[in-house]
Order: C-alpha cells, then structure tokens, then sequence
C-alpha cells in the first residue's frame, strides 16, 4: 500500500501527531509512505491564468513544482489531506497547493485513477473549527472522484499536543484505530457511490455541450466518458 500524505503545516502539533497516530495503526511491512509538507512543498500562488484549463496542466507556470506531487497522488492507494484550522479554515499553504489542482475536479480533468482510491481528512482546532476544515479537505477530494473518504476532525481545547489532556489523547487513540480499521478494508476495494456517479454524470452533460474548451472535451472524449465508458468500469 502506498500513503501519501498532504501536511497543511511544518510544525509537529495535535494535527501532525495525529496524522501519525493514523500512519503508524495502517502501516504494514509493505507500506510506503511519501509525506510532503507545506509551506516547504508549496508551489508558487495560483495566479488564475486559466492555462492548466484550456492549455493544460503542463502549461501552467508553476507545473515543474506541482506535477511531482500530482504524480505521487496519482500512484497513491490512500491519500491523506490533513490541517490544522486557522480562522475556520485550512492553511493558506494547502489552499495554495489545492488551488493548482482545480484541473482535475469533475467538472474539467478527473484522472481515471482517483475512482479507485481512499481519502482520509484530519483537522485540530485549539476551539471550534475543526469539522468545518474537514469538510472542505473533503470537498476537494470528492470532486477528483476519490470514491470512499473519511473524516477526522477534533477540538483538542489545546493550543499544542503537549498541552492535550490526558484523557483526551487515550480518546483520540481509540478513535483513530477504530477509523484505521475501516480504512484498510477499504484500500483496494472502494468504488463509486451514486453521489459520485451523479456528479459525474451531471460533468458528462455538461462536456458534451461544452463548445469553450477543447482540451477538457477532448480529454473526455479520449477515455470515451461521453460514450459509454466509465472511470470505474
């Protein structure tokens, strides 16, 4: 199994450590991880000049900084997007990195791959925040196509891991192997929903009509999504 993990943050607190709770109970002998972390990992702002949409992805002036890790997402059995909340929403550095990747959403690219892969979401807030951070990471991971996705948001009431009480942590530890063991019986096994399927759908009327675009219609048209072929079947 490979993981590839999407860090929102470069410091080691309740979010990160979690992460790794996560990490260490779906680890096995074979597992290969690839982390990376942002603001490090993060590619330049998105500047909205559209070329990842009507020229492609390769055209986009930050491509050499974002393909790499598209690539390893691409290889990816289990991707994992996780952050910290800043002011009820994920960091700005992830936003960044998502921002590049608005190509591959239904209603433009969706790379075949991801109708086949799991996605985890992580979040900790010191206060309130957490599920709405969740909820976003998840949003962007169901419109790839990822088919099966999990959520784990908590307050913490802490401004630092070390600072977590007690209790609380032995909570979290619970909490994260009962979700760990749903997740590995998903990897290699999950397939679309109707929720998925739908929205595909909805995005295959919306191609056939699209006379703006070539690149995405021909995109589509390529796998054969505006006949009968399917990501899934």
């Amino acid at each position: 199994m490979k993981i590839v993990v999407l860090h929102g943050q470069m410091h080691k607190g309740s979010t990160y450590n979690i992460t790794k709770l996560f990490l260490e109970n779906l680890s096995g002998e074979n597992t290969e991880i690839i982390e990376f972390f942002m603001p490090k990992d993060t590619p330049r702002f998105c500047i909205g000049c559209f070329s990842c949409f009507t020229k492609g992805e390769d055209k986009c002036p930050h491509a050499d900084e974002v393909q790499p890790i598209v690539k390893e997402i691409d290889e990816a059995d289990l991707i994992i997007l996780e952050s910290p909340c800043y002011i009820y929403g994920m960091s700005g550095q992830l936003k960044t990195f998502l921002d590049h990747l608005a190509y591959r959403w239904m209603v433009h690219r969706p790379h075949p791959k991801m109708f086949s892969k799991v996605g985890l979401v992580i979040s900790t807030a010191a206060g309130a925040g957490s599920k709405k951070v969740t909820r976003s990471l998840k949003d962007n991971l169901f419109h790839w196509g990822v088919p099966r996705i999990y959520r784990y948001g908590i307050n913490v009431g802490a401004s630092s891991w070390e600072t977590v009480k007690l209790e609380k942590k032995l909570m979290i530890e619970m909490e994260v192997k009962k979700l760990s063991r749903k997740i590995a019986k998903q990897i290699g096994k999950a397939k679309p929903g109707l929720k998925t399927k739908l929205m595909f759908l909805i995005m295959r009327m919306a191609q056939k009509a699209n006379d703006w675009n070539p690149t995405d219609k021909n995109y589509w048209e390529k796998y054969g999504w505006l006949e009968t072929d399917r990501p899934w079947s």
